[in-house]
């Protein structure tokens, strides 16, 4: 199991954000950020936003650090990806 997330770098409702995502499932990621505390809510189409301040958690759970190109290259490849505008 692999999860992957990229630095808190993308700014929104006042604070930073990291994206949480799998290259396997969407049962993986779910059950990650379940385990993290991450309110189901957070998961966004394809990853869960998650706040700058849970960043180390995420890592310290063993998410692996990515840049964010690096990171939709995986999704994508993984067939994860559902950008804006697609049907989920």
């Amino acid at each position: 199991m692999t999860l992957y997330i990229d630095p808190p770098t993308w700014p929104g409702h006042g604070r930073m954000w990291s994206h949480l995502v799998s290259d396997v499932s969407f049962d993986e990621l779910h059950a990650f950020a379940e385990r993290l505390g991450a309110p189901r809510r957070a998961f966004d189409r394809d990853h869960y936003d998650l706040p700058s301040h849970r960043y180390e958690d995420a890592v310290r759970a063993g998410a692996v650090t990515v840049g964010s190109k690096e990171l939709v290259r995986r999704i994508t490849d993984a067939g994860l990806r559902r950008p804006k505008g697609r049907p989920a």
